[in-house]
């Protein structure tokens, strides 16, 4: 079997060459050289898309190559893309099982499939290409990058986040990092189904965002944060009308029709005026919203964040990076110190006053992604200067959990629920 085996790979191969060969050639033909400066058809801007995809296939078929209707069709996609949109990228995010893009120079290109990451088969022709296409998805989302200006967050036209690094920074030529999201807002029974937490857990949840619990869920890179709190969001009601404020705009929320979604701007000459998200939470305030949902806290605007919170805004919902939800405690401390001179017992009752709720979550060693903890935030302690933290729910690994694969279940405490007053309040007397 192996012997036979490897003639069909070769094959494969050499197929999977041809096809990137004839691509190459035909674009070349098309727009020239641009490494070199040799320009090719001038009329290239003139043509509709109809157009241009009968000029590339009668470029294709010109060249005369051994290829089948399926080639054909792959190859003048890879081209159209090559000068119309994004090249590559254009090719990858027709995936919808790709969720991790991660371009480490033109000629270096990893991708995470089904939780798996693999080098994927194809290149840009060169680092002018992946910086000409870098400088068309920037621009097109209205922010720009340079050389002096080499670090960009932005987002694609689908809704993908991406993280641009540029040299000289990036050593190594252009870094692009792209996360996408699932076309479908994401739920909790979706969550359910993927093994973030048990059933009766999503009751719980629901119950905490209904009753106007002040909610942070945080976790480390790539452990679903922005997820989690698409599938939270669900849970509001339709009748309150929401502010989502965000670096570049992640957030799903389509269950609720009064919904202003709002989003940083870079200043992109000397005269335009940046907007950050502290300027946007104090913007969002006099917009009469029921509740304020920032994408990310991890600045100076933290502080704004917990006043939104403590000054009639109970029920808003944000993320942040931490290991833990005592580190998240730690972590808000620090932005808060950032941002403004304040003592730090001021601070901490500031904190402890305005969160209700830390969610935190966690990829593990088999990528999986869990629920790791669900904790109170109880009142500040004058005697001991720290907040007190009352965990409810604890992610245990059970017997059958291996090196390979994480098995567990998030298990309630023994500790019982402190805070009921909003529980009452919305008419909720269940015992969490």
């Amino acid at each position: 079997m192996e012997a036979q085996s490897k003639p069909i790979d070769k094959l494969k191969e050499e197929n999977k060459t041809l096809r990137n060969q004839i691509i190459f050639e035909v674009k070349r033909n098309l727009i020239g050289d641009l490494s070199l400066g040799i320009q090719g058809d001038p009329r290239l801007v003139l043509y509709t898309n109809e157009e241009l995809r009968n000029v590339i296939e009668t470029q294709i078929e010109k060249l005369n190559k051994p290829i089948s209707f399926k080639d054909m069709s792959f190859i003048a996609n890879g081209v159209f893309d090559s000068i119309r949109g994004l090249g590559i990228l254009d090719e990858i995010v027709r995936d919808p099982d790709i969720t991790e893009i991660m371009i480490n120079g033109h000629d270096r290109i990893f991708i995470e499939k089904n939780g798996k990451q693999l080098r994927y088969d194809r290149q840009f022709e060169s680092k002018e290409d992946l910086s000409r296409i870098i400088t068309l998805f920037v621009q097109k989302a209205g922010r720009s990058v340079s050389e002096s200006n080499p670090i960009v967050d932005t987002r694609l036209e689908d809704g993908s986040r991406v993280n641009v690094v540029m040299p000289p920074v990036a050593l190594d030529g252009a870094t692009v990092t792209i996360r996408r999201f699932p076309k479908t807002p994401m739920t909790v029974d979706k969550l359910i189904a993927y093994g973030s937490f048990p059933k009766e857990v999503a009751h719980v949840l629901e119950m905490l965002v209904k009753a106007r619990f002040n909610i942070f869920v945080s976790g480390g890179t790539g452990s679903g944060k922005t997820t989690f709190l698409n599938a939270l969001s669900n849970y509001i009601p339709k009748t309150e009308r929401i502010i989502t404020i965000e670096d570049s705009a992640e957030l799903q929320i389509k269950s609720i029709p009064n919904i202003v979604r709002l989003e940083t701007k870079v200043s992109t000459n000397k005269d335009a005026k940046e907007i950050n998200i502290q300027d946007l939470i104090k913007s969002a305030l006099r917009m009469r919203p029921d509740r304020v949902v920032v994408g990310e806290v991890r600045g100076g605007e933290a502080l704004d964040m917990l006043q939104a919170m403590n000054t009639g805004h109970d029920g808003s919902l944000s993320t942040g990076h931490a290991n833990s939800a005592k580190d998240m405690i730690s972590r808000l401390e620090t932005m808060v110190i950032r941002g403004a001179d304040l003592p730090l017992e001021a601070i901490r009752q500031q904190i402890a006053s305005a969160v209700d709720i830390i969610i935190q979550l966690s990829r593990l060693r088999d990528h999986s992604r869990k629920t790791m903890e669900i904790v109170e935030v109880l009142k500040y302690d004058h005697v001991s200067g720290q907040i007190k933290l009352n965990p409810i729910y604890t992610f245990i690994e059970s017997d059958k959990t291996t090196v390979e694969k994480v098995d567990g279940v998030l298990t309630r405490t023994k500790n019982p629920f402190v805070n009921k007053e909003k529980l009452l309040s919305a008419g909720i007397y269940e015992d969490i």
